[in-house]
């Protein structure tokens, strides 16, 4: 009975292990065909995976490029302005200089007030009794230098006015914009409520915001009637902020605490150099100094100077040296900051 049982366990086996070597003949091919689909669906899977990563790889890319092509573009346009501006803030025309003295004068008022300037400094050299000779000279500084001179001397005190109010306005503008105002208002703000000159400058911009012109374009004009570089700083930033993005307030902090530490510099500069205009100022005020002790103590001695035609070459010539020494000692004591 067991060997029957055993056999027949066998052949059951057997059969089986036929059968299924049978079906894995016959579907041995499909299996393999649908293994291999299965490895190519992985693999166009991957591949158009890895073709979205790269693609959104190049866009990211392209992206930047674009915008940093932008920004150059942008930074290539500001410098050609700048440059034209630069020109204009060294060497502009006397009606600019005027306009940027702050002074509410023609041309022709201009003209005006420096020949009376000329006629009354002529007259005041006649009564004290300058040389015949000396006058047409009193004439020329009167009526071409003094005028020009007062005009550069309140161009350049409007200019250090300005600087010293500039970043607080700055400070303003960014306290303003992280509370949450934007721009306009901000610079609204600065034009009705900071001291002059800075309140006439920011005013200017409202008013040509009024007359059409954005923000960036009118802030880059502000450099035309403020010649310092702090006011093409700004409009520079604002110009970039506006073409590429970012952060406002971090880009107006950034130049605010910039112009603080030029103005340390500044500072820090005329502090080190105040002992060689002290000395230029000593060397330059002796021979004065000098004369007058002398005229003092014996008048007859230094008369000649004045009362000879040989003493007047020689003061105009010692006057003409004096000059260049002077001007040459000027020019070393000024650094540009």
């Amino acid at each position: 009975m067991f060997g029957i049982d055993s056999t027949v366990l066998m052949f059951v086996a057997l059969a089986g292990v036929s059968a299924g070597a049978i079906a894995y003949a016959l579907l041995f091919n499909r299996i393999s065909d649908e293994r291999n689909v299965g490895k190519r669906l992985q693999t166009i899977k991957s591949a158009e995976t890895d073709r979205a990563v790269v693609k959104a790889s190049r866009d990211r890319m392209a992206e930047a490029a674009k915008r940093r092509k932008s920004v150059q573009e942008t930074l290539r346009q500001l410098d050609e302005k700048q440059k034209q501006i630069d020109l204009s803030v060294k060497k502009p025309p006397l009606k600019v200089q005027i306009r940027q003295a702050g002074l509410n004068l023609t041309m022709e008022r201009f003209y005006l007030y420096s020949a009376i300037s000329g006629l009354v400094l002529t007259l005041v050299g006649f009564v004290i009794g300058l040389p015949t000779i000396a006058l047409p000279g009193a004439l020329i500084v009167g009526s071409l230098g003094l005028p020009r001179w007062l005009v550069s001397f309140l161009r350049a005190r409007r200019v250090k006015a300005f600087l010293n109010e500039f970043p607080n306005a700055l400070d303003i503008i960014v306290r303003a914009v992280k509370s949450g105002l934007p721009l306009n208002d901000a610079v609204r703000l600065i034009a009705n409520e900071s001291p002059e000159p800075v309140r006439g400058e920011f005013r200017r911009i409202v008013d040509s915001q009024q007359m059409g012109l954005s923000i960036p374009e009118a802030t880059m004009r502000m450099s035309e009637t403020m010649p310092c570089p702090e006011a093409a700083f700004f409009g520079i930033v604002i110009q970039i902020q506006a073409q590429a993005g970012g952060n406002l307030s971090e880009a107006l902090g950034n130049l605010s605490r910039v112009l603080r530490d030029r103005k340390k510099m500044k500072a820090k500069v005329s502090a080190l150099s105040m002992e060689a205009k002290a000395s230029a100022a000593i060397i330059g005020s002796l021979p004065f100094i000098i004369a007058f002790l002398v005229y003092l103590t014996s008048p007859s001695y230094i008369l000649p100077l004045f009362t000879t035609s040989t003493g007047h070459l020689i003061l105009g010539v010692s006057g003409l040296w004096m000059s260049i020494g002077i001007f040459v000692m000027r020019k070393m004591m000024n650094f540009e900051v």
